[in-house]
């Protein structure tokens, strides 16, 4: 058994669906396969870089992003049915708000210098898709930070500055010049760029060629 690790970068924002999907099928393949070499780092990617700082109207924003009821309603067909198939409870008809996640990725990458970005965007997801918070409201996101072990009040000073703001813009724009310009995206190993909430036996074949890959190869 090899101790080689690969890295798996995941370019991700915490209000796309799709990453949500895609996040559930990646972990479903991991634990199938737990001596997996992924050490797994989460980058920010805002679908809406020009959303106003305290968001909008859900319904305001999907009839104008996709040109009406009907064509929102058709838009999110395909991941109301991969949601329900994965037995993710997404509570649609909850959200009241589409949040700007400028702050949302602030938290994790915060809590990724303590070691908790996968908990944080675990439960960012958990917020906003299953129990249907705003996840730009400081509250909730100080909230949030907290039920993964995180100082809330060191959070909410955080957040009522202006920390780490123009890193996360300008990663989120060095991304999009390196071409992404959709969210989920993995990277492994720096190299190979993987579009797509992806299933789980996808993840499962890459995991089966990187380590035949990493036994053949010198330490």
């Amino acid at each position: 058994m090899t101790e080689q690790t690969v890295k798996l970068d995941i370019l991700s924002d915490p209000i796309c669906p799709w990453c949500f999907i895609g996040k559930t099928n990646l972990e479903r393949a991991l634990a199938n396969v737990p001596h997996h070499p992924f050490v797994i780092e989460w980058h920010p990617f805002q679908l809406n870089p020009e959303m106003p700082d305290d968001g909008m109207d859900r319904r305001a924003y999907l009839e104008g992003k996709f040109g009406g009821k009907e064509a929102a309603v058709k838009a999110y067909a395909p991941v109301v049915e991969y949601a329900e198939k994965l037995g993710l409870n997404i509570n649609f008809e909850g959200m009241k708000r589409t949040p700007n996640t400028l702050d949302a990725h602030r938290l994790i990458h915060w809590a990724g210098i303590e070691q908790k970005q996968n908990q944080a965007v675990d439960a960012l997801f958990t917020a906003y898709f299953v129990e249907a918070r705003d996840i730009g409201d400081h509250e909730v996101l100080a909230d949030v930070a907290d039920s993964i072990g995180m100082d809330a009040s060191v959070v909410r000073k955080l957040l009522n500055s202006d920390a780490d703001r123009d890193d996360i813009r300008n990663r989120d724009a060095h991304s999009r010049k390196m071409g992404v310009n959709s969210v989920p995206t993995f990277i492994v190993a720096s190299q190979h760029a993987v579009p797509g909430a992806q299933p789980p036996e996808m993840w499962e074949k890459v995991i089966a060629d990187i380590l035949s890959q990493l036994e053949t190869s010198p330490a």
